[in-house]
């Protein structure tokens, strides 16, 4: 992407999206971000500026003459206990969502499509497979966010039926100081009272804010990234390593741990989030030279709890 083309980013204002803006910012490259709330998103430089929209449907006239499309947005998966009416919220802001750009893109003439489409997908595709390493041709598990993966990569791949390109990132635990699972993982051991969940030997497909945006960035500047990408550290931890490693950053003990039914008590199905194992790597990216700034997990989380 050069600096005279722009990028059109949905779910701009979370994490994911903060991070990516910054790097384009540094980059020189232009950006149509979109959010529900324009009025309350924090003020973009120019060229960049932030467009609303409603966080399902998308408008040809929108994705006209953009040179790539980053597809982030989604209903939080941690917002609520798995109600019929929380699946099918998480189903749609997804699936529809996507669905909508792909159909928005089709409407346009060849030259104003983009070239690529970057649309977030999650490693919930492999459900939980215990040891077994997990490279991007392994087959989908079971369970209903693995089901809401294979839905929303299918929406998305479609794309490719109108010469457009398609990534779609399969995202672990992203390690980020201002949201996510980070800072809800540091306050019991800030308390005192960290320590592993369940039995502790659950995989946990992690990776930092930062090299996710990175890894976003090269696969919309490299054409050989296709299909799905794993986007997960290439040092994958237990549930335990990972409880060692914060305790060591934070200084605090890790002298307990929470019982696998008293997850399941509190969380219902989403415990499942936590105690599934999920041993992911990155053979796409790193196969493209792609370089992690924080391949180890105590570096990634020294970053961040500075």
């Amino acid at each position: 992407m050069s600096s005279s083309e722009e990028i059109l980013v949905s779910g701009a204002s979370g994490l994911i999206g903060g991070r990516l803006l910054t790097g384009f910012a540094r980059d020189g490259i232009a950006v149509r971000a979109l959010t529900r709330r324009p009025e309350a998103a924090r003020p973009l430089a120019a060229p960049h500026r932030w467009l609303g929209w409603d966080g399902r449907g998308f408008r040809a006239e929108v994705v006209a003459g953009a040179a790539g499309v980053v597809h982030l947005a989604g209903e939080p998966v941690f917002g609520g206990r798995l109600t019929a009416a929380r699946r099918a919220l998480i189903l749609a802001s997804r699936v529809e969502s996507t669905r909508s750009l792909v159909h928005a893109i089709a409407a346009l003439p060849a030259p104003q499509r983009p070239r690529v489409l970057v649309s977030a997908s999650a490693v919930g595709y492999y459900g939980s497979r215990g040891d077994q390493i997990l490279d991007e041709d392994a087959a989908p598990g079971g369970g209903f966010l693995a089901e809401v993966c294979r839905a929303w990569e299918a929406e998305a791949l479609a794309v490719a039926r109108h010469g457009v390109r398609c990534v779609t990132l399969r995202i672990g635990i992203v390690l980020a100081r201002e949201g996510g699972a980070l800072p809800r993982m540091t306050l019991p051991f800030r308390a005192g009272l960290g320590g592993r969940l369940g039995d502790g030997r659950q995989w946990f497909p992690w990776i930092h804010a930062d090299d996710v945006a990175s890894l976003i960035r090269a696969a919309l500047r490299d054409d050989a990234y296709t299909g799905p990408v794993n986007a997960v550290a290439p040092e994958p931890v237990r549930n335990a390593d990972l409880t060692r490693a914060l305790a060591h950053v934070l200084h605090r003990p890790a002298l307990f741990a929470v019982p696998a039914f008293a997850l399941r008590l509190a969380l219902g199905e989403l415990a499942g989030e936590l105690l599934d194992s999920r041993r992911c790597l990155p053979r796409r990216a790193l196969a493209r030279g792609f370089a992690f700034a924080h391949p180890g997990i105590e570096s990634a989380l020294r970053s961040e709890l500075r």
